[in-house]
């Protein structure tokens, strides 16, 4: 695997390493918002893989699509996107539930393991 691809998966597995602890801990717009950065780290480092570069955006949406995701890996972007803006207002940022954050992290979860698959092909 080439190197820069390695260091933004390494960096995405870390992103949803963190995103389960601060989970634990009832951090949950910590959590929310590291689940989103796992997911863009991911789908930036197969964007590496495929073309050689990635597009310098946030939107994990976007990102699936260029990645040519299947419309179930779009959807799950489209449940976890709102995350990266959401969590930096803190009227915002206290509303997220444990519930919610958990449906997060499981799409993210499952995300990175599709990303996975293609980055190993």
């Amino acid at each position: 695997m080439k190197e820069e691809v390695q260091n933004w998966w390494k960096q995405a597995l870390l992103d949803l390493e963190s995103a389960e602890k601060t989970f634990k801990i009832k951090i949950y717009y910590i959590s929310a918002f590291l689940a989103q950065q796992a997911v863009e780290k991911a789908l930036k480092a197969f964007l590496i893989k495929k073309t050689g570069y990635f597009p310098r955006i946030h939107d994990i949406v976007e990102l699936s699509r260029k990645a040519e995701a299947p419309l179930e890996i779009v959807e799950l972007c489209a449940l976890i996107n709102p995350a990266y803006t959401a969590t930096r207002y803190p009227d915002v940022a206290s509303v997220f539930e444990k519930g919610e954050v958990r449906e997060i992290l499981d799409s993210a979860r499952e995300v990175l393991e599709w990303t996975k698959k293609k980055i190993r092909s």
